[in-house]
């Protein structure tokens, strides 16, 4: 067999952990996108809707479609910001508390069995190495926008 790229690796690993997110979710007629979206958003004090998408690695438009079924949904509320009257907070309600605190135990569980199966030194390099890949992206170390090759 030949070696698997570690874009593959990545890819499938995380296809496979959002379907299972999805089976789950829809047990609580929900979607991991909606557990997500609503693990982002604070419990307290809500959290401004432009503040969602860089928080959660989304784009405008898609969040958008989330928080709006969300809304009709019932899982949260939008509040005009009291320091920022041009801005909007989303709130949670209290059936969007309950669904978030349903969304958090299914997180915990997925996270304490998988530090189960694996060593605290395995679990380590593999923060290192996603870290170190992620920062490889973010900051364009990999492919350059003015890079004439990839034309």
């Amino acid at each position: 067999m030949k070696d698997k790229t570690i874009d593959y690796v990545l890819r499938t690993t995380w296809l496979a952990v959002q379907k299972m997110y999805n089976e789950e979710a829809a047990k609580f007629d929900s979607t991991m996108a909606t557990g997500f979206t609503l693990l982002s958003i604070d419990p307290e004090k809500g959290t401004p809707s432009t503040a969602l998408g860089p928080k959660m690695g989304m784009e405008a438009t898609s969040l958008s479609r989330i928080l709006k079924t969300m809304e009709k949904n019932g899982l949260i509320e939008r509040q005009p910001n009291p320091e920022d009257g041009r801005s909007v907070l989303i709130h949670l309600t209290d059936f969007g508390r309950d669904k978030r605190d349903q969304s958090r135990e299914k997180v915990l569980t997925f996270n304490d069995t998988v530090k189960s199966h694996i060593s605290e030194e395995k679990l380590k390099h593999f923060y290192e190495v996603a870290e170190l890949i992620n920062d490889l992206v973010s900051n364009k170390k990999i492919y350059n926008a003015n890079d004439s090759s990839l034309k």
